[in-house]
């Protein structure tokens, strides 16, 4: 948590191609260098291990806020408007062919890597450009999070753990406020969208993904519990006591309301997503497997907040019964329950080792959507309130259909605001008024798939070696 998305990459072209303009010549050539800036940041990005990519992700943030005004501005000239008080003018000189790399898309022939689509409408480069942008905040907001998962290294204290869950609250808002841009946009354009990745619903599905990241952090930011299993968890942790963690009762209930309003976010978010279709316009397996799993930690946490509040009241058999419901939720069976098996106990053990491993080499930790931690910190309570329960108050743990029928309706605590793209200063587009320097041949340049090929020699020979056997001379020496 949140998705680990993949950056696409995306092929390169020269906007000189395809449009001219007689109030601003210089343009198209620059639109072609900032996007060419952009296509080479994705194109490293992609190469780069997983655990230098999020280091990197400022670089390609840089690289596309760089090239967003100019692109809109291309936008601009095509509708025409006016920007920044600056009248545009472009004229088509033939449709674009442009070529991104979807990445939410479901893979044609599994193992291979996803074939590109060919984009020729400048909104859906837009969408693709934007979206990227999305992308990018989100997993800045994932190496926000990341040192509050580290189990090989010192435990954050409370002001480090607040302060990246509140960057990474803000990142995930920003994501959010953009996919819900370009949705307005694509619900607007006319030309069907090339892929899943830019249609309408996939686009308000990542915006109310998002959301529901950003409701949870809001949670998970005075939520003591994660916490504290961390540390348990924590090989490096030097600390052997610890003070009992307290939630005030009216909290425990508004936590809870705010994790089902999560769940509904992560719920409308995944009905859009099914509803892309089949075939090419299906989304990925993994995207939807996260969605609904997503769905189900917000509805388990909001059973264990039902729990505490509970608990604080007294009624010890009521929370353990929310907590068996929580349990029920994310699809895990009670150690205190009959049906509990030891190889299900063993695939859950080595489900976390597994993801400690990811967490370690900062790969795609987290795509769970929470469920084990979750799981871990329902347990814990679990253990601790039945031991209470069986020595203390005996009281008699209720069914859990009537506790779930029960639950009240979610509660916003986040509102979205406006994205405001940026745009070019006048001086820039006036500057641009001025004839281009030099040819746009930015088109010229070779695509991400192709750089490795080149003319390959003889089989068994160098690189360097001519690709045909015979000389051209006929001559026996």
């Amino acid at each position: 948590m949140p998705f680990p998305f993949v950056l696409p990459t995306t092929s390169a072209f020269s906007f000189s191609s395809s449009f001219s303009s007689d109030t601003h010549p210089s343009l198209p050539l620059s639109s072609s260098t900032y996007r060419g800036v952009v296509r080479d940041a994705l194109k490293k990005h992609k190469r780069l291990p997983p655990s230098s990519q999020s280091s990197h992700v400022s670089t390609v943030i840089g690289a596309l806020n760089g090239y967003i005004p100019y692109i809109l501005a291309i936008d601009a000239g095509l509708n025409p408007t006016s920007q920044s008080g600056d009248w545009i003018n472009l004229n088509t000189k033939a449709p674009p062919s442009i070529e991104w790399r979807p990445t939410l898309s479901e893979n044609a022939v599994p193992g291979r890597e996803r074939a590109r689509v060919k984009v020729q409408s400048i909104d859906h480069e837009i969408a693709f450009t934007l979206s990227s942008l999305a992308n990018s905040y989100t997993l800045v907001a994932r190496a926000a999070l990341h040192p509050l998962y580290v189990t090989t290294q010192a435990t954050l204290d409370n002001q480090q753990r607040t302060a990246s869950i509140q960057t990474a609250t803000k990142y995930l808002l920003d994501a959010a406020s953009i996919y819900d841009h370009i949705a307005s946009r694509a619900e607007r354009t006319q030309i069907p969208p090339p892929c899943s990745d830019v249609s309408p619903s996939t686009l308000r599905a990542m915006s109310s993904l998002a959301l529901a990241e950003a409701t949870l952090l809001a949670v998970l930011k005075d939520d003591p519990y994660p916490a504290i299993v961390a540390q348990d968890r924590n090989k490096n942790d030097r600390e052997w006591m610890f003070k009992a963690p307290e939630i005030p009762k009216v909290r425990a209930h508004l936590f809870a309301r705010l994790c089902l309003a999560a769940a509904e976010h992560a719920a409308q978010a995944s009905s859009l997503c099914q509803a892309a279709g089949r075939g090419s316009s299906k989304i990925n397996e993994g995207l939807l497997r996260y969605l609904e799993d997503l769905r189900r930690t917000c509805r388990a946490k909001a059973c264990r907040f039902f729990g505490i509040d509970s608990e604080i009241s007294g009624q010890v058999g009521t929370a353990i019964a929310w907590l068996q419901a929580g349990l029920q939720e994310l699809g895990v069976e009670s150690k205190h329950s009959a049906k509990g098996s030891g190889f299900s106990r063993f695939k859950k053990e080595w489900s976390e080792k597994r993801e400690d491993r990811k967490v370690e080499r900062e790969t795609t930790w987290g795509a769970d959507g929470g469920k084990g931690e979750e799981t871990r910190v329902i347990e814990l309570l679990e253990g601790k309130w039945h031991k209470l329960n069986d020595t203390m108050n005996v009281q008699i743990v209720p069914s859990i259909g009537p506790l779930l029928a029960q639950m009240p309706s979610g509660r916003e605590i986040h509102t979205l605001k406006p994205y405001q793209p940026p745009v070019l200063d006048r001086s820039i587009l006036e500057a641009m008024r001025a004839p281009p320097e030099r040819s746009d041949d930015y088109g010229d340049a070779l695509s991400s798939d192709d750089e490795g090929k080149g003319v390959s020699g003889p089989p068994g020979g160098y690189p360097e070696s001519r690709p045909d056997y015979r000389s051209a001379s006929t001559s026996y020496y």
